[in-house]
């Protein structure tokens, strides 16, 4: 595991960036932080143009962000690079850092060119394109002459870098601004003072590629304490133990998957299976239709009738394939009932959407839970449209957390995981092999395995999404998908994951 994958990073909303930004220029001389941004800018997009004396285009908008665009701009021409700016505002209308931005470069005798000739330039051949025409502050649809720019900038073959955030692109929620929103989609983003929520999650991955960091050299007193963060390694890694020589399976704790209506015993099977590769100590399944005697391709588990299972003890694993019947319903009130940890997936969830009885239980237990839905489960069960969850996934995912008082996992491109409190992870791994049938039932799973080898719900879910997403990473750098990928290859990829953290935790702790 690469040193990346342990550091915590912060997410910062707008508003506290705004904050930030507004107490460092207090203590700062005037233009200094668009004078650090622009630097950054163009040390970068010296790196990624690859050579000694590229063809740059600067593609600059008329508030701060154009401003930084203008300076990275001075500084490459300065560096012998041939920048060009195609400026989107009329230099008398731009106002304090982006006018002294412009004034700069036209000093330093940096071309710019008019939007009507913005065709012609987008026709010629660039090594770079950087996109500075929109920051953190975008408020509505871009349209007419900027939106064709970003469809031009979107069509063109060289990298993009982003200044701060890909134009377009709202940065709290990941999602195109505006109903009828466009984004330009960038190979790289360099985002200045604090990462951003909205550049990690809903159709943002489409659309930042490779993320830098600059903070500007703000000092960290400034930084509030985040209620985000990046879902990283070390976000669970206290949990991670070396199992101990005097141990058995009941160290490991059981955990009891149920599902399996008619025509669906592949799904409790694949969260079964996962539980078992992930190192719970037993595992059930409680088929609530008719069943399988037992699993010949891991005969390890343990199938079960699901009413006949004891539900007080252990974790309890509830809705893959599990079914709207009357026996699904009385099954979930009775896992409800129960102290036990409670991981609810799937058919549970649908079940608790459409029973106001069962939402009350849930919302009222005290013991460990994480739901885990996916856009159209958690439509359910906030009472709107899946598009209004997709519309801001990081208030949805608060939003549930709060009214169930458990963990949530809101899964989907940057899965965001929710605790009650309102903190919030969002995890940056995984990749679209996941889209495909059975994924969502080896996350609950690996979810349930973690819950009975007594990691707390907060960690459990951070650990399972990311495992999750990793092994399906690791999978595709192998060569097999994304496309045809199957749920069932993720599980041994998740377990060796496991087990090389733990024994990288070993190795740490031999050194020191």
């Amino acid at each position: 595991m690469s040193q990346a994958d342990t550091r915590p990073q912060p997410l910062y909303t707008v508003t506290e960036l705004r904050a930030i930004e507004h107490a460092a220029m207090a203590a700062l001389p005037p233009h200094t932080l668009m004078q650090r941004a622009g630097k950054a800018a163009a040390e970068l997009a010296v790196e990624l143009a690859g050579t000694a004396s590229a063809r740059i285009l600067v593609v600059a908008g008329p508030g701060n962000n154009g401003g930084d665009a203008m300076l990275a701009a001075s500084q490459l021409c300065e560096a012998g690079h041939d920048a060009h700016v195609l400026l989107y505002a009329a230099p008398s209308a731009l106002r304090g850092d982006a006018a002294l931005a412009y004034r700069h470069a036209c000093e330093r005798s940096v071309p710019f060119h008019l939007p009507a000739t913005a065709a012609a330039l987008f026709d010629e051949a660039w090594n770079l394109v950087l996109d500075g025409l929109f920051g953190i502050g975008l408020a509505r649809s871009i349209d007419g002459e900027l939106r064709d720019a970003i469809l031009a900038i979107n069509q063109l073959a060289c990298p993009v870098l982003a200044l701060d955030i890909p134009s377009g692109l709202d940065a709290d929620t990941g999602m195109t601004v505006g109903a009828d929103g466009v984004a330009v989609h960038a190979s790289h983003t360099i985002t200045f003072i604090g990462d951003k929520p909205g550049l990690h999650t809903g159709v943002a991955r489409d659309h930042t590629g490779r993320i830098a960091l600059a903070d500007l050299g703000i000092s960290p007193a400034l930084f509030p304490q985040a209620q985000a963060r990046l879902n990283t390694i070390e976000s669970f890694a206290r949990q991670l133990r070396v199992r101990r020589h005097a141990s058995h399976k009941g160290s490991f704790g059981d955990v009891m998957i149920l599902g399996g209506a008619a025509g669906m015993t592949g799904a409790p099977i694949l969260g079964a299976r996962a539980a078992l590769h992930c190192g719970a100590g037993r595992v059930f399944i409680g088929f609530v239709g008719p069943g399988l005697s037992a699993d010949s391709g891991q005969p390890e588990l343990m199938c079960r009738d699901a009413a006949s299972l004891d539900l007080s003890h252990g974790v309890v694993v509830a809705g893959p394939g599990m079914g709207d019947s009357r026996a699904a319903q009385d099954l979930l009130a009775r896992a409800l009932s129960t102290a036990a940890p409670l991981l609810l997936d799937a058919d549970a969830l649908n079940l608790i959407a459409l029973e106001g009885g069962l939402a009350e239980r849930l919302a009222l237990r005290r013991a460990p839970g994480i739901l885990t839905p996916h856009p159209l489960e958690a439509a359910r069960l906030l009472g709107c449209a899946a598009a209004d969850v997709q519309a801001d996934r990081p208030a949805a995912a608060r939003k549930l957390a709060a009214r169930f008082n458990t963990v949530v996992v809101l899964k989907g491109s940057g899965t965001v995981i929710a605790h009650p409190d309102g903190t919030i992870a969002i995890n940056p791994n995984g990749n679209p092999a996941l889209a495909t049938a059975g994924s969502g039932d080896v996350l609950a799973g690996i979810g349930g395995a973690l819950l009975a080898q007594h990691w707390p719900a907060w960690e459990a879910a951070l650990g399972a999404v990311w495992l999750h997403g990793a092994a399906a990473d690791r999978v595709v750098a192998q060569g097999t998908g994304p496309i045809g990928l199957s749920a069932s290859e993720l599980i041994p990829v998740v377990r060796a994951l496991l087990n090389e953290l733990v024994n990288q935790l070993a190795g740490t702790k031999r050194d020191n």
